[in-house]
């Protein structure tokens, strides 16, 4: 039994899905329509920008959603490979959005223009400079919330990602990611600073909600043709209606891919399928469980082992 996952912000490179956009003619029209839809050369970017613009939230997260599904439809097309027999589709943060379009949930230009919205709206929530992100690996998120609940006067700090088995990631206000990253050298607990613009996933991104509330509710879902794991449950949500409300809850509460991927596990899932750029999220699985399987497509060799 296997799983679809999707990767979220962190996994884009400049030249990301270049294959598949010289070799299938439908892919260049899903790049072309995102140009149109964004009204920008997000093309051009993906494919020749600078990193510095490539990785700013508003064009990272529609260009990481385009790359997934026009990988997903050429595995749809291309192979004999019945990706739509999953028994889950989830994606970390805005890869939640790739699993729901691929579920046939929304469709693609609404998803283009709900990545569009978000992606500013997070970039934009507090001003630039002032929130950031750290990575503290070696921990746990008992350990880590006890931590900033012990210390929340000293602290304005929140997990914002619980990725794996010693991976947390933690938002907040730069000077208490500072002083928290002291502290954590204090306890020996290595720590490392996300390049990232704003302080996702956290009651930071309030004005993000706020903005985004209304848009997602205003767009039309439909019941996904498979389950989808909610970032903010970790569990299956199948009902248009809930993923709206998880949708809106999801921009400021903890992405829970670790109980994600175990609860999968639990439901009998013992193969990941990571559709999109890079290899992250099959690291995340690898570290939660050694013994199931993964696979990547994000190239043509990687497509023809899936076809093999």
């Amino acid at each position: 039994m296997f799983s679809v996952i999707f990767p979220g912000q962190g996994s884009q490179i400049v030249g990301m899905c270049k294959e598949f956009y010289d070799n299938f003619d439908y892919v260049k029209k899903y790049f072309d329509r995102a140009d149109d839809l964004l009204k920008k050369k997000i093309s051009y970017l993906i494919f020749n920008g600078s990193k510095e613009e490539l990785d700013l939230t508003e064009n990272t997260q529609p260009a990481i959603f385009l790359v997934s599904f026009s990988i997903f439809k050429v595995i749809e097309q291309e192979t004999n490979y019945q990706i739509k027999k999953a028994k889950f589709f989830s994606g970390h943060s805005l890869g939640e959005y790739s699993a729901l379009c691929c579920a046939g949930s929304i469709s693609f230009d609404q998803t283009i223009e709900l990545l569009k919205q978000r992606g500013r709206s997070m970039q934009n929530a507090i001003p630039k400079g002032q929130g950031g992100m750290l990575a503290i690996l070696g921990s746990n998120y008992l350990e880590i919330n006890n931590l900033l609940n012990e210390n929340f006067k000293k602290y304005q700090c929140y997990i914002a990602n619980d990725n794996s088995v010693g991976q947390i990631v933690v938002s907040g206000i730069n000077k208490s990611i500072e002083s928290l990253e002291l502290d954590l050298r204090k306890k020996n607990i290595k720590s490392v600073k996300l390049s990232v613009s704003a302080p996702f996933h956290c009651p930071l991104m309030f004005k993000a909600t706020e903005e985004m509330k209304h848009r997602i509710f205003q767009t039309n879902f439909i019941d996904p043709t498979i389950e989808i794991i909610s970032n903010v449950t970790a569990n299956p949500v199948s009902k248009a209606e809930d993923i709206k409300k998880l949708l809106v809850e999801q921009i400021e509460k903890t992405v829970r891919w670790r109980e994600s991927v175990c609860n999968m596990i639990e439901f009998g899932v013992d193969n990941f399928i990571e559709i999109g750029p890079g290899k992250v999220l099959s690291g995340l699985v690898k570290r939660i469980d050694r013994k199931v399987k993964l696979n990547q497509v994000n190239n043509l060799l990687d497509l023809k082992k899936l076809n093999d």
